[in-house]
């Protein structure tokens, strides 16, 4: 991404080596380096690190993968599988971007906003 949080701007950090099973409502940016299950919502940017595990539910502004992702994804501005990242599931998403040697295996949805019908003019 080419504007990336840098590792100062991340909130909060699980790390290799722990699990956590639940619901984690997030505002800023995360990274996720463990095993997680569960659910993730909020506003900000998750990063699943490279040897990560998540199966989870996500809906967040923006999803950068490097490890193992699986569930249903609803991402409202961008999601990017890096080259070791693998995403599993269904995705909606107005922004894609998958590097060489990242692999995606589901369903995805991209576009923009629904455009709005024209209001029909009532005779007098």
């Amino acid at each position: 991404m080419a504007d990336r949080k840098s590792d100062a701007d991340i909130i909060a950090f699980l790390g290799q080596g722990t699990e956590f099973d639940g619901k984690l409502i997030i505002k800023g940016s995360i990274r996720i380096d463990g095993v997680f299950k569960g659910e993730i919502t909020g506003e900000g940017t998750l990063i699943v690190g490279e040897g990560a595990r998540v199966e989870a539910d996500i809906s967040v502004d923006n999803l950068l993968i490097f490890g193992d992702v699986r569930g249903n994804f609803e991402i409202k501005e961008r999601v990017e599988i890096c080259s070791t990242g693998k995403l599993f599931g269904n995705l909606k998403t107005p922004a894609f971007i998958v590097q060489e040697g990242a692999i995606f295996e589901g369903d995805c949805q991209m576009g923009t906003k629904p455009e709005r019908k024209p209001v029909e003019e009532k005779e007098v």
